[in-house]
Order: structure tokens, then sequence, then C-alpha cells
């Protein structure tokens, strides 16, 4: 599939927005038990999601890379990610964004603590599984180098799904995750347009098993386990091809 350079994000940010306000006409008329069981089945989703690309971390080419350690330099990459997320509080940071965003969006408004919390949620939430993972990162690189968007071909279409189904659930903030898409997968096309081959094939499995680890604390918030702070392990995704390359010039 050829296109400009950025069509992928383009389309991407339009599917989103689609099925976010597809999601919002359609959640006004659906009872809280419906809406409640649409969350559950997008947290078992994005569980399953998760699990398909934490079985990365068996691709052949990382462990020719790094040998028999790969859960290892995924593990690694979690927590040195989480660390310096944490020390950066990029969590916090995602959620102020989101109130930020709610209240230039609802200016003369009355103010309304649950709404607020809920519009903070769905951005943060559907940011997330948005912009994490595997075809953010290849669709949008690729997409630089003047290849194709097929990968974000598909990932417009899940994302446009799942949009519909968050914000009928979530809210309006959902429809504001757009701007996450648009940023996100905009710098990695520019990324792929002016480095060119960025990450090796071990590089790719690393980043998609940590992605998996990511996906894994955002399931469990859908589901409402555990209020696991994944905005704070984004950092993660960063490190697992730094450590990866690390890992590979030690000395055998």
């Amino acid at each position: 599939m050829t296109a400009f350079v950025g069509a992928g994000t383009v389309l991407n940010v339009l599917t989103v927005l689609l099925g976010g306000t597809v999601g919002l006409l359609l959640g006004a008329r659906l009872p809280e038990r419906v809406r409640l069981v649409a969350m559950d089945a997008l947290g078992l989703g994005t569980l399953a999601i998760a699990v398909l690309s934490v079985l990365d971390v068996t691709d052949p080419a990382l462990a020719e890379a790094v040998g028999p350690g790969a859960a290892l330099v995924v593990i690694g990459s979690a927590l040195l990610g989480g660390i310096v997320g944490a020390l950066l509080r990029v969590e916090d940071r995602l959620e102020g964004v989101g109130a930020s965003l709610r209240r230039l969006l609802v200016r003369g408004r009355p103010a309304d603590e649950g709404g607020s919390a809920r519009f903070v949620e769905g951005f943060v939430t559907a940011s997330l599984v948005f912009c994490v993972g595997p075809l953010t990162v290849l669709g949008a690189i690729n997409d630089g180098l003047g290849r194709g968007i097929d990968e974000l071909a598909v990932k417009s279409l899940l994302d446009g799904v799942a949009a519909a189904a968050f914000a009928s659930a979530l809210g309006a903030g959902v429809l504001v995750s757009a701007l996450s898409v648009a940023v996100v997968q905009g710098l990695l096309t520019l990324v792929g347009f002016l480095l060119g081959d960025l990450l090796d094939p071990a590089q790719v499995a690393a980043l998609s098993a940590t992605g998996g680890l990511v996906l894994l604390g955002v399931g469990f918030r859908l589901l409402r386990l555990r209020d696991v702070p994944v905005g704070d392990l984004l950092p993660a995704l960063v490190v697992a091809p730094l450590l990866v390359a690390l890992v590979r010039a030690l000395p055998a």
C-alpha cells in the first residue's frame, strides 16, 4: 500500500476519532452494566494481545543476540524503565495532561470531580493502548521509510473498534487520545524518515515483549484487578532496545 509519508498516522487518528464518536453515541444509550461488560471484554482482549506480545521473548533473533537471558533482558527493561518512569513521574504527568485538556474543553461548565476522573482515565487508558506495541513503532518507522502503511492500516482498524468500546465505557477522554496517537506516531515516523533503519530484529523482539508487559498492566487496570502505574513503565520501551545492544556488546 503506497501513500504519502505520515498517511498511516493520519488514518489512525481519523479511525480513533470516528470510533470514539460512535462509542459516545452508543454509550449514552447503554446501561451501566453493559458498559462494564464492554470494559471487561476490552480488558480480557488487552491481556490476550499482551500475552502474544510477551511471547516474542522467544524470538530466535533475540535469543541469538543475547543468548539464554532473553527473559532477563525483558524483565530488566521493565524494571529499569519503571524506575526511570517513577522518578520522572510519567504517570502523573500523563494524568496532568488529561486533566488540563479536560479543563480546556469544558471551560465555563460546572466542575465535576467524578467526570474529570473519568475523562482522565479515558484519555490515559486509550493513549496507552493505542501508543504501546510493536505495530505503533514498526508501522510508524516503516511509514517514515516510505515502505507503506500496511501495519498502521491494520492498527487503525483495531484502534477504531477499540476506541468505540473505550468511549462507550470511559467517555470523551478517549477522543482526545487521538492527540497522543498523532504525537507519538508522528515523532516515530519522523525518526524513520531521518534515521532510516533504527532497530534490528532482536531489538524489535525485545521491544515487543516489553510492550506486552506494559499492556498486561493496562489489562489489569481495565479489569479493575490492580491500578498498575503503566505510564511509569513506558520508558521501558526505550530501555529494551538499548539493553539488547548493551548485552550484545559485552564480551562472551
